[in-house]
């Protein structure tokens, strides 16, 4: 499947989700909930997960009257959160919001405690391309520049990269493709990278945009690349790695939803037209465009899923070909 393919089923996707047939499909519950309806972050709070699942969670209370708990499980890289939501019983009560990491798990620790066959893709709620930024004190003003200086300097430039990410495996993927010794530092959290960017401790740091964005306004680190497939309104004067002739594959944050397998399709057709609602409704919209530089994409659950299954494969083999570790 193409890159815009894609892009045109998760676009296309929204007004299927908000279509009078599927919502009155979903209306089909019964008695359910059947008390509090838990969302499970598998991150701590902080970072960018918590706060998009606690914005859905008041809205959810606001326009249903449900009691709507947000429970943080960290640990593993998401992988303990993920193991909990896939073991809990499949009737509607427990749900998870988790970020694009979650996808690599079972290519970078083959030994989790879970399957993915044992949670089901419920809907991407939205994304965001990552940016490459440079400490304003090197003298990089775009990626070709560094790509120039690593050839001539190999393994002298340190980017600093979150272990286990996505955009760990584009880092290496760039190295591969483009000949380049960048020497990639791998961090445990955004927090610790960014900061150490902001130091000056590491040359350059990949991150979401939501991370880098407050720090790029203050002029504390500069926006050299971003890596999706067109530039974003967020950095207009920012070029896309394939404007500057780097080869990569184009790369997204994404923030889904996921529930556990044997959830009844009437309740997951439920939940996703009130999240749909929920993250369409104005407000909220505009707080994940603030707060996040999201891009809102609803997706059905069978695009949410056909998207998994083609980033996993296109990512899965970067890993094993340069036998990628997480950390």
């Amino acid at each position: 499947m193409t890159i815009l393919r894609r892009r045109s089923l998760l676009l296309g996707s929204t007004a299927a989700a908000l279509s009078a047939p599927a919502i009155v499909r979903a209306q089909n519950v019964g008695d359910w909930p059947k008390g509090p309806v838990k969302i499970i972050v598998p991150f701590p709070p902080g970072g960018s997960t918590d706060p998009v699942a606690r914005i859905i969670q008041a809205k959810l209370t606001d326009q249903t009257g449900w009691q709507v708990i947000v429970d943080n499980k960290p640990g593993g890289a998401s992988v303990v959160g993920a193991s909990i939501a896939a073991k809990s019983p499949p009737d509607g009560q427990t749900w998870m919001v988790t970020f694009d990491s979650h996808i690599l798990n079972p290519a970078f620790a083959p030994s989790i405690p879970y399957k993915d066959s044992e949670l089901i893709n419920v809907m991407l709620i939205g994304r965001t391309p990552q940016v490459i930024a440079a400490h304003p004190d090197r003298p990089y003003k775009t990626f070709a520049e560094v790509a120039a200086d690593a050839k001539a300097r190999p393994e002298k430039i340190s980017f600093g990269v979150l272990g286990g990410s996505q955009a760990l495996v584009l880092a290496n993927l760039i190295n591969k493709e483009n000949g380049l010794k960048i020497n990639l530092i791998p961090y445990k959290g955004g927090g610790p990278l960014v900061q150490d960017l902001l130091a000056g401790v590491t040359d350059i740091g990949i991150s979401s945009l939501t991370s880098f964005s407050p720090h790029i306004r203050a002029n504390k680190i500069r926006a050299i690349a971003v890596t999706g497939e067109a530039r974003t309104p967020a950095l207009p004067d920012t070029p896309t790695l394939a404007d500057q002739n780097i080869k990569a594959f184009p790369s997204y944050s994404w923030w889904g939803v996921y529930a556990p397998a044997g959830v009844p399709q009437p309740i997951v057709d439920r939940m996703h037209a009130e999240i749909t609602k929920a993250v369409r409704s104005p407000d909220v919209t505009q707080k994940f465009i603030e707060q996040f530089n999201m891009e809102i994409l609803t997706s059905s659950p069978a695009d949410f899923a056909a998207y998994q299954k083609s980033e996993q494969e296109r990512w899965f083999k970067v890993i094993k070909e340069n036998d990628i570790k997480g950390d």
